[in-house]
């Protein structure tokens, strides 16, 4: 069974993982009602996306 001779150091440890790190979530505006928005998605305000209405949304009655 391999077995290693050295342990291994913080340094060579982090520097292999250091391709796992996560990364922030990108934010986007709308630019019809300046909510925020994930990249490539449709504005679940308004229903506009890359500003063109794709989803026509229903006005609220009350």
């Amino acid at each position: 069974m391999a077995v290693p001779k050295r342990r291994t150091s913080r340094a060579r440890q982090g520097k292999r993982r250091s391709h796992q790190h996560l990364k922030p979530i990108q934010v986007q505006y709308c630019p019809e009602c300046s909510n925020p928005v994930l990249p490539h998605r449709v504005c679940s305000n308004c229903g506009y996306y890359q500003k063109r209405e794709v989803v026509a949304m229903e006005a609220e009655e009350k």
